[in-house]
């Protein structure tokens, strides 16, 4: 968990060679995303960020796009689907479980907001993920022994 907040938190908008003017200082922008990121299973409101930013509400979030490219409830979605992703494919967790466990009020909108951004439901992804791991292709492609001291 501590490599994706520290990727996330060091993923901005492209790189232009170009000072990022209208932005958010780097010191808001990194503690705006990890305070994203620490509380990312929690009710998150822009108000909370800002004022822990110090700006308004409006500024704050004109600032945060301008600096990540996403308005700041986008990139709390982004990061919310990213953290599923990852324990979808990593952990036996149900998908209720997933969808609490990122900050989402029940599976339906979870499922609802996963598809739309991923163009496929967290079960068809669940079932995909599974499929492309090599250690379980390559136990599925093995024929099973037979159980020893059963007679046929």
């Amino acid at each position: 968990m501590a490599h994706f907040q520290q990727s996330a938190i060091s993923a901005s908008a492209p790189l232009t060679g170009k000072k990022n003017i209208g932005g958010l200082s780097p010191w808001r922008e990194s503690l705006a995303k990890r305070l994203i990121l620490d509380h990312l299973g929690e009710t998150l409101e822009v108000t909370e960020l800002a004022r822990a930013c110090a700006l308004s509400r409006s500024h704050f979030s004109r600032a945060f796009k301008c600096s990540t490219g996403l308005s700041p409830q986008d990139w709390i979605r982004q990061q919310r689907i990213s953290l599923a992703k990852q324990l979808i494919q990593n952990t036996d967790l149900t998908l209720t479980q997933i969808s609490l466990e990122c900050g989402f009020c029940d599976q339906a909108h979870f499922s609802h907001i996963f598809t739309r951004s991923e163009g496929i439901t967290p079960f068809a992804w669940r079932c995909r993920a599974v499929r492309a791991l090599p250690s379980l292709n390559s136990k599925r492609s093995q024929p099973s022994a037979a159980p020893t001291g059963i007679h046929v």
